[in-house]
């Protein structure tokens, strides 16, 4: 199970990491110019794809075994600290009271990101059954 606990921890914060990246890019260059939904639509695809690739790289690194359990915890422990950033992130670097936050999380293109971080945590998961060694 360590194995998991570490591999939603590195999962998290390698994409993390990028999507601070890239989301600084959206909200300072792209929202600017598309709107704020074209932006997240334009985001969303390449950080989903990039995640793809780096929970298949880290499953295997990290030598996560192909069972839903482990796979399961991999994705919930991503997600769950996933959310303790964005929630600090919302709060200090914007300002945001916590009900404004999550109002920021919950409607909008803000939900949309919610969905793909939802899809990022299955990704896990997936990885699984798609390996073709389940």
């Amino acid at each position: 199970m360590n194995g998991a606990i570490l591999g939603g921890a590195a999962y998290f914060l390698v994409m993390f990491a990028l999507g601070f990246v890239l989301g600084t890019v959206r909200v300072l260059l792209l929202a600017p110019r598309l709107g704020e939904w074209s932006a997240t639509f334009v985001e969303l695809p390449v950080m989903l794809a990039i995640s793809w690739v780096v929970c298949r790289w880290l499953v295997g690194r990290l030598g996560v075994p192909e069972r839903a359990t482990p796979r399961l915890v991999m994705g919930a422990v991503a997600f769950v600290l996933l959310m303790i950033a964005e929630v600090v992130l919302g709060t200090s670097l914007f300002d945001r009271s916590l009900s404004q936050q999550v109002q920021a999380m919950t409607g909008g293109p803000g939900l949309a990101g919610l969905l793909g971080q939802m899809v990022f945590a299955a990704f896990p998961l997936a990885q699984m059954r798609s390996s073709g060694r389940a």
